[in-house]
């Protein structure tokens, strides 16, 4: 995955931590990979990051225009389904951080320099 190009602040970000449960990684590999397709087509949504390491701990973090913005996309109905599976079957913890992004910058020759 790559960075993701974000316009200039402000804007919102969610920062989802989770530790992953041993159990049906396949199912959380294509639900995962369902909500990734899906965001994009949601209004106010900028861009998203995400990573996990081998002992499943991962971090994801997607930009969003505003708030509102935000508690639509978690409202969404698919999203609210792929939520309750996370907290029945994937998760053996998780953390949802929402945050206002006041500054954002890069490397001067990066694709996304003027941030």
């Amino acid at each position: 995955m790559l960075i993701a190009t974000t316009p200039a602040p402000p804007y919102w970000a969610v920062v989802f931590s989770s530790q992953r449960t041993a159990g049906d990684a396949e199912g959380y590999r294509r639900m995962a990979e369902a909500m990734a397709e899906l965001a994009p087509s949601q209004e106010g949504f900028l861009g998203i990051e995400s990573a996990r390491d081998a002992e499943g701990f991962g971090i994801t973090v997607s930009y969003w225009r505003d708030e509102a913005c935000i508690a639509a996309w978690k409202r969404q109905a698919a999203h609210v389904a792929a939520q309750r599976a996370g907290h029945s079957r994937w998760y053996a913890d998780f953390a949802v951080r929402v945050a206002r992004v006041e500054r954002a910058y890069t490397l001067a020759d990066s694709p996304r320099a003027g941030l």
